[in-house]
């Protein structure tokens, strides 16, 4: 298992991964970054797995480090451009804007993102960014966005198709990032392909409600 983790002024993130066995290098691969803007967190799966796979992602984790501050959907449609040449990846992004406690997330293909708000009072309690079927390079779908309310302690997580679901039933919010992250992951993890799994924890503004 690799595991990485960073805290900034916004956000606070941990990633666990694993590469298929036999494979040096995973396809699955994570991008977070933050600034005075706000912050971006995503997650790339490269189609398949190998040295092909790896590319295909790190050339999506290229347009969004050079483009981090534009809005998600305008963010997929560069990646579909950069990718072309490649054999494609599933994405999914999520921005964090403080100035309005808001989350935009936007999915071409099954890269899941999860949102567990931690307000007890908090309804619903999760909510997931809307996925639309279609591989980034390939064949791209018409892009929807859909945006989200966001507190101080809410929590997002992404994980690739090498989890499995339902890691959310019972979890703790209170616990690190980083632990949370690794746990899911050895937990969950299918085994049969690569797998990642990306916490965040949103620290952009503390609610007085």
């Amino acid at each position: 298992m690799n595991c990485a983790s960073g805290h900034g002024e916004r956000l606070e993130w941990a990633v666990a991964s694993l590469a298929l066995a036999g494979e040096a290098r995973s396809g699955d691969l994570h991008f977070v970054t933050e600034g005075e803007w706000g912050g971006l967190a995503a997650v790339v799966d490269g189609v398949g797995h190998g040295e092909e796979a790896t590319a295909a992602a790190q050339a999506a984790v290229a347009q969004l480090q050079a483009h981090a501050r534009e809005p998600v959907t305008a963010l997929m449609q560069r990646c579909h451009q950069a990718l072309k040449s490649t054999r494609g990846a599933v994405i999914t992004a999520v921005s964090f804007s403080p100035e309005d406690s808001t989350a935009t997330g936007v999915g071409v293909g099954n890269v899941e993102a999860v949102l567990l708000h931690a307000r007890a009072a908090a309804e619903p309690k999760t909510e997931s960014v809307l996925l639309r079927g279609g591989v980034v390079g390939s064949h791209l779908p018409p892009l929807q966005a859909n945006m989200f309310s966001i507190d101080y302690g809410d929590v997002l997580i992404f994980s690739t198709d090498g989890v499995r679901p339902g890691f959310t039933g019972g979890l703790s919010l209170g616990v690190p990032i980083r632990a949370m992250a690794e746990r899911i992951l050895k937990d969950y993890a299918r085994g049969n392909d690569d797998a990642l799994v990306l916490a965040v924890r949103y620290l952009g503004r503390q609610s007085r409600g």
